[in-house]
């Protein structure tokens, strides 16, 4: 007999659970249809997030081209020392020579000198305590004896401090690695920032790049003041000749230059040898106030970040940035000025 049981009805608790949950989804779709898309970032929020970021890789350019200066004198400083210890052990192998063939010598006539002994002993500074044994020693044996011994220290110090160095220089290369990554990540980052914007949004910005070297290139007089130096009127006669070459990241010349290196390669052409980084070079002379710059001056930026040559009339010859040229440029659209440095 078939059965005629009623539905079973469903328990308050389950219809209220039911009706909040129909009610949250509800809600959500439509907020979901309500809210505005996400905005991409405008031109000049994406400028200057780039400009800061090229900020960023002129520091940490800075920072690898300080580390990369320092593992080449490193590298100079271990090879000297290296040579130094194998001219050292060279000659101290000859000496040993000798005193062997010395010793086979009296061997055969019955008896070794005490100073023999004392130089083929294996620990010659305890010998040569010995009260006993100085008193057979005559003072040219005791004089040779000692040279043996101080080439000996002098052996044992250079080898300590070329390993020192070896370490150093290990962590040199390991910082100089690092830096160069960053480098590479954060232009990466500019460059998709860049990727975002479209075909008009980056000729917007690069038009205003070009305005920014042409006011300053040819609108602008440099005018005739007179320069800091003939040193510096020579640096800055130099810089001129590579107006046009890429900023390149760690560019020294002479076909591309970052900020640094345009100024050091420009200065060792006047027969001036400065250091590498803008850290370093801002104590390679006096430094100035803006009111008292001349041509020739390095003019430094953006808290130390960036450097360039002061050309007269407010205006900078300079490697801006990535994807720029070295160019002449007033200073008020390079940054915030900090200070002159009169090589």
């Amino acid at each position: 007999m078939a059965s005629h049981r009623r539905p079973k009805q469903p328990s308050r608790t389950r219809v209220t659970v039911l009706t909040t949950a129909a009610a949250a989804a509800v809600a959500l779709s439509s907020q979901a249809a309500n809210a505005a898309p996400s905005e991409k970032p405008g031109k000049a929020e994406v400028k200057a997030k780039v400009d800061k970021l090229y900020e960023e890789v002129e520091l940490a350019t800075d920072k690898a081209n300080g580390a990369e200066e320092k593992q080449e004198k490193l590298e100079k400083e271990i090879d000297t020392l290296q040579d130094q210890v194998a001219r050292g052990q060279d000659d101290l192998n000859s000496m040993r020579d000798s005193l062997g063939l010395m010793a086979s010598s009296q061997y055969r006539t019955g008896a070794i000198d005490p100073s023999v002994q004392l130089f083929l002993s294996s620990d010659p500074d305890d010998f040569l305590d010995k009260a006993s044994t100085m008193d057979q020693l005559s003072a040219q044996q005791v004089e040779s004896l000692k040279k043996v011994q101080e080439k000996q220290r002098v052996l044992a110090q250079q080898r300590e401090e070329a390993a020192g160095k070896l370490k150093e220089l290990s962590d040199t290369r390991k910082t100089l690695g690092k830096k160069k990554k960053e480098v590479q990540t954060k232009l990466a980052d500019a460059q998709k920032l860049l990727n975002s914007l479209t075909a008009k949004e980056k000729a917007d910005i690069n038009a205003a790049d070009q305005r920014a070297s042409r006011s300053a290139g040819d609108r602008i007089e440099l005018g005739d003041e007179v320069p800091a130096s003939e040193r510096g009127a020579a640096a800055l006669s130099a810089a001129k000749t590579q107006m046009g070459k890429p900023y390149v990241s760690g560019g020294s010349g002479p076909n591309s230059y970052d900020c640094s290196g345009l100024t050091q390669w420009a200065y060792s052409q006047a027969g001036v040898s400065i250091t590498r980084t803008t850290y370093t070079q801002q104590n390679d002379g006096v430094k100035i106030g803006r009111d008292a710059l001349k041509p020739g001056d390095l003019v430094f930026f953006n808290s130390l970040a960036h450097v360039g040559l002061y050309a007269g009339n407010g205006v900078v010859l300079h490697a801006p940035k990535p994807g720029a040229v070295v160019r002449l440029e007033s200073m008020s659209t390079i940054g915030s000025f900090q200070f002159g440095v009169r090589v």
